[in-house]
């Protein structure tokens, strides 16, 4: 408490006796974008103002000049800029002309972040607390006891691991049910749910779905990536029906089970049919890794997805969360590779597609106070990431346009609150 105190009162005497201001520039010319948000993070946790610069410059930062602030970021590595006053009010003036597509954005207050991640280890890294820990963003790890125990209330923004909330295991069964990793998951789940009070993982698993419905419709942010999203929307939309085959739950699946799904309660997806056979990787035909492929001709050469050019002033929410240095951003793999657009409400906001694919990649919605944006994919660095490969060593990626997308969505909550314009 004293140190962050005494922190404070440096930064306060400084930037009142400073007139510069320090710009973080994030085109081309930063050296590290990821660690660049860290430093964003870092100077809101201190109680400092930050603006973000909406399509200026690749969606740069401007901060009260500070010695320390300067430190940090050579220390980081991020390239910075100290401008005087008179510039920073001609930036700006910039900003402000109607007729130029930028805005600026006040950041107030760091959010407080939650990523849903099992305590068993499992043989697979998650793009998202990779990129946190490297651009030095702090986060608490909690799961379903945590989460039904209500204490999601204590956070403002919480990531989904690559989660199956169907109850299925990530449909790894006929590949890996005699792998030491998938039996010990499947062995802590089932003890969990029976500790917990359930007779079954999926039931456990939609208890927790609903749950995080709450915190999202109570005002929290939801973000989620690769089988997340759609595992989600399924729990939710099979509740009370049984979509598990008995190699998962001991019994079998409610008949008809696909004509009797509920569409109505699901956050993004509709009118999707569900695949519960165990031979088969995908969970239904909201993901498009099985005909992007085939049907489209999808290949590692010719698979990138596209930034919608949101209007800054009006769409201020899309544009924060599709700020970059690139608009055409390189495909990549994954349980879940993409959203068919076929299945998507109207409603939904598509952030970034792939045309020739028929496949959203990037999306974003409201619901009740809250909001949600779905990545998919497993790893922007990384195109096919398999089990059991190392994690990506995020050094080698600095200026990831993939990642980038990830960290707009963390810095999201920290915007100060205001109207939409209409």
């Amino acid at each position: 408490m004293k140190k962050s105190l005494f922190l404070f009162i440096l930064f306060f005497i400084t930037l009142a006796s400073r007139a510069s201001f320090i710009l973080i520039p994030m085109d081309l010319q930063q050296k590290d974008h990821l660690k660049a948000y860290g430093i964003a993070y870092w100077v809101l946790k201190n109680d400092v103002e930050v603006h973000w610069l909406l399509n200026y410059r690749g969606g740069s930062f401007m901060i009260k000049d500070a010695k320390q602030i300067e430190a940090e970021c050579s220390v980081r590595g991020v390239t910075f800029e100290v401008i005087a006053d008179s510039k920073s009010t001609a930036i700006l003036t910039e900003i402000s002309d109607p007729e130029v597509n930028m805005e600026d954005v006040k950041l107030e207050k760091a959010p407080k972040i939650a990523v849903y991640s099992p305590k068993f280890k499992q043989p697979w890294d998650d793009a998202v607390t990779l990129v946190m820990k490297y651009a030095e963003i702090p986060y608490d790890v909690v799961y379903d006891e945590e989460i039904l125990k209500d204490k999601l209330v204590t956070y403002d923004w919480l990531h989904l691991h690559h989660e199956d909330f169907t109850g299925q295991y990530g449909k790894f069964w006929l590949q890996y049910r005699n792998a030491p990793w998938y039996q010990e998951q499947e062995k802590a789940l089932e003890e969990s749910a029976k500790t917990l009070g359930y007779q079954k993982v999926s039931q456990m698993k939609l208890a927790v779905a609903k749950k995080i419905r709450d915190f999202t419709s109570g005002g929290g942010y939801l973000f989620a990536m690769c089988s997340a999203p759609d595992s989600y929307d399924i729990a939710l939309a099979a509740d009370g029906l049984d979509i598990c085959e008995a190699m998962f739950d001991g019994d079998g699946t409610t008949p008809d089970y696909n004509k009797k799904l509920d569409y109505s309660k699901t956050f993004a997806f509709t009118n999707f049919i569900l695949s519960t056979n165990p031979s088969e990787y995908k969970k239904s035909d909201i993901d498009t890794s099985i005909p992007r492929a085939s049907k489209y001709g999808i290949t590692q050469k010719n698979d990138l997805f596209t930034l919608f050019d949101f209007s800054a002033k009006w769409d201020v929410v899309p544009t924060m969360l599709c700020q970059n240095h690139e608009q055409i951003i390189k495909g990549f793999w994954g349980q879940t590779t993409g959203f068919d657009k076929s299945t998507i409400k109207p409603n939904v906001l598509i952030m970034g597609e792939d045309k020739a694919a028929n496949e959203a990649r990037y999306i974003h919605g409201e619901y009740g106070k809250g909001t949600f944006t779905f990545y998919s994919g497993h790893d922007p660095e990384d195109y096919q990431h398999r089990v059991e490969d190392p994690p990506t060593d995020l050094s080698l990626h600095p200026n990831s346009p993939g990642y980038r997308l990830i960290l707009n969505n963390i810095l999201f909550p920290a915007a100060k609150k205001k109207k939409q314009k209409t």
